[in-house]
């Protein structure tokens, strides 16, 4: 896994991805104490970033393979990514989701046209199920985060930041990611190596869930004892990825870890100052800048906004309870 990887998957990803901009409000600065830089991937196709990783990952398959068709398993936007990817491409999709999903993301990764294959977060094991489609179908399985050319799609976001952040006059900041698994951390931590040595990826995650915060602190993977009952279910994984977290253990910064209240104040702030449509786990790295700042360094923070795929009870819930 390296930054050649990363340039490759943004080349196959010219005409295919959206370069989403990079935003900022007086308002969220005056909140945060520094000058916050919005990078929002819920304007991404499917509404998350998961497109970039879905798209690399099928694009870089030998045509025969592709062709047999995919499958995937994920809490959602890594299944709506792959679906759309397979879908322009004309292959078959079998996306593996958790029946307590939200109904948004499941309706709409069989919108896509995808086959959706539900399963207990809590008592199935969505790998075995995976494994067993690939096998019996004759399915590629694509896995949501420890996957090299889905890190590789993922880390174009990470170019992108570097390109625009220079563009602005800045070149030295930390770059908070919203982190799961750690595939968009880790893709973004190669590519900010290269292209901005100054810059430091840090992952942020739910509190309670905070695997990838422990397992940097300890210098071994850690296990979350929980995967389930989380406002912010689009990061919730059960432990980092065996190729994700020496990169995040090589490259990161410590990692941070939010509320879920938090996470939905930051909903509010996203909507009413940047006109933005966050879901929790997509906006847990705002709210780590907004509301963590003392944890943090330096005059300019950089925040990913993963995902925008919220059920619409649970945006009115935030806008209702923490509109300013």
């Amino acid at each position: 896994m390296n930054i050649d990887m990363i340039e490759a998957a943004a080349e196959r990803l010219k005409g295919h991805a959206r370069r989403t901009p990079l935003l900022t409000s007086p308002f969220l600065d005056a909140l945060a104490g520094r000058r916050v830089w919005v990078k929002p991937e819920c304007l991404q196709h499917t509404g998350s970033f998961k497109f970039r990783g879905a798209w690399s990952a099928l694009s870089a398959m030998a045509p025969d393979d592709r062709a047999r068709g995919v499958v995937a398993y994920s809490s959602g936007n890594h299944g709506q990514g792959v679906a759309m990817a397979a879908r322009i491409h004309g292959v078959p999709a079998v996306i593996v989701m958790p029946s307590d999903a939200p109904r948004m993301k499941i309706d709409n990764t069989r919108a896509l046209g995808a086959e959706v294959v539900l399963y207990d977060r809590a008592g199935d094991d969505r790998d075995a199920i995976g494994a067993a489609l690939s096998q019996k179908r004759g399915l590629t399985l694509i896995k949501p985060f420890d996957n090299p050319q889905v890190i590789a799609g993922q880390g174009t976001t990470g170019l992108e930041i570097a390109e625009q952040a220079r563009d602005a006059g800045v070149t030295r900041a930390q770059v908070l990611v919203c982190c799961g698994g750690g595939g968009l951390a880790s893709g973004i931590a190669l590519a900010l190596e290269r292209h901005a040595p100054d810059m430091v990826a840090r992952p942020v995650e739910p509190e309670g869930f905070d695997d990838v915060a422990r397992s940097l602190r300890s210098g071994r993977i850690e296990r979350n004892a929980r995967t389930s009952a989380s406002l912010c279910d689009a990061i919730i994984t059960p432990q980092p990825g065996a190729i994700t977290f020496p990169i995040l253990q090589r490259l990161c910064g410590p990692g941070l870890a939010v509320s879920e209240t938090d996470a939905l104040r930051a909903m509010a702030q996203a909507f009413s100052r940047l006109k933005v449509v966050a879901e929790p786990g997509g906006a847990v790295a705002l709210a780590a800048a907004l509301y963590h700042g003392d944890q943090l360094e330096g005059e300019d923070v950089i925040v990913t906004i993963s995902g925008g795929n919220v059920d619409a009870g649970v945006f009115c819930d935030a806008l209702r309870a923490h509109a300013e």
